[in-house]
């Protein structure tokens, strides 16, 4: 199927479930009447957020500068019962737009049991599935997670975060402990698996209050090679080990400053990452946070650091970021940062790069 006919046919999914779950209201309400604004406002949601902006940088002797348009996002959430519900999802600044698109149904009368199946966010790590609107960064994830988690290594190429498969997933213990356990093609979005295995990916979330979660994930699963890598010589159409394991934490700190901002407060959150692509091992950790200032305006600073290849010096890369964020209108916000990367030999020069960037989400 075209990336077009897939846009297309979800679209279509989207418009069935919303005339299904009117046509259900429909009958049940038919002796009372049904007010069909009510039940498209009660049943349906639409989102979306844009991200923009303008980057230079000078690495390797030279200067380059770029306005950018990362992100166009628009999503539909359909609610046919009080357990069941659709989403679609898509990003108009990607040539292969369509994220997610995934049916969900709770299965008990708490949401201690919920089944999922379609194209969605992975589990693996603390900080890829947390949505780009919230995320402190320009950009938004740190390089470990880029790579390990976000499926940006050469070897399968961009998923951002996102896979074909089933997941069960929910809450228990009054909502102190999170679990999420996905069997995924480990491909990536919009293709089918390149072999016959599948990932499995489980996370583990402990919140002991509404201000600090601990997170654990691993994934375990084999790849299928599309593309080759500096660091590994893994070939294309090669199957390999693809394995991955994080450790994380996150707090939120409510402050007198952080009234009129986003964030609320301080925000604190930090991940340790390591995985293995055949022979070859990666790891990386960050520790990203966010101070209020007063009237909307957040101080953001970053450690991030990633080692491409553990047994191989010079594929080593640590970002020192720091930067500001003004928050002009709920969800939206301007965004100022500079980042040094301090670079392993095999991947040149240390560099500089000044981002801003503006986002408008509803």
């Amino acid at each position: 199927m075209t990336q077009k006919n897939l846009f297309k046919t979800s679209c279509m999914a989207l418009l069935m479930v919303f005339v299904s779950s009117t046509a259900f209201a429909q009958d049940k309400k038919e002796s009372k009447g049904i007010d069909w604004m009510k039940e498209l406002k009660e049943r349906i949601t639409i989102n979306g957020y844009m991200h923009g902006g303008y980057e230079y940088n000078d690495k390797g002797g030279k200067t380059t500068s770029t306005f950018n348009f990362k992100r166009a996002i628009f999503w539909g959430k359909a609610r046919i019962t009080d357990r069941w519900s659709f989403l679609f999802m898509h990003n108009f600044a990607l040539s292969k737009g369509v994220l997610e698109f995934w049916t969900n149904y709770r299965l008990t009368r708490n949401n201690a049991l919920n089944v999922r199946i379609g194209q969605f966010q992975h589990p693996f790590s603390l900080e890829s599935p947390l949505s780009p609107t919230m995320l402190e960064l320009v950009d938004v994830t740190s390089q470990a997670v880029t790579y390990l988690a976000n499926g940006n290594e050469p070897l399968l190429g961009p998923n951002y975060g996102r896979d074909q498969g089933i997941m069960l997933l929910g809450d228990l213990f009054n909502d102190h402990f999170h679990y999420e356990l996905a069997v995924m093609n480990g491909q990536g979005i919009n293709t089918a698996d390149g072999n016959s295995d599948k990932d499995v990916i489980l996370k583990l979330e402990y919140r002991p209050s509404k201000e600090w979660r601990l997170v654990a994930s691993g994934q375990k699963g084999r790849g299928h090679a599309i593309n080759t890598c500096a660091w590994n010589d893994i070939q294309v159409g090669e199957d390999y080990r693809r394995d991955r394991v994080s450790f994380g934490g996150e707090a939120k700190i409510p402050t007198q400053l952080g009234r009129k901002s986003t964030s609320g407060g301080i925000c604190l959150r930090s991940e340790f990452l390591a995985g293995k692509d055949g022979d070859v091992g990666s790891r990386g950790a960050y520790v990203t946070g966010s101070v209020a200032l007063g009237q909307g305006v957040d101080a953001i600073a970053s450690v991030d650091y990633y080692d491409r290849n553990t047994s191989e010096s010079g594929w080593q890369q640590t970002n020192l970021i720091g930067g500001l964020q003004y928050w002009f209108y709920p969800k939206c916000r301007l965004q100022v940062q500079y980042t040094h990367s301090f670079c392993g030999h095999l991947l040149g020069d240390d560099y500089n790069r000044i981002q801003a960037q503006v986002q408008v989400a509803f």
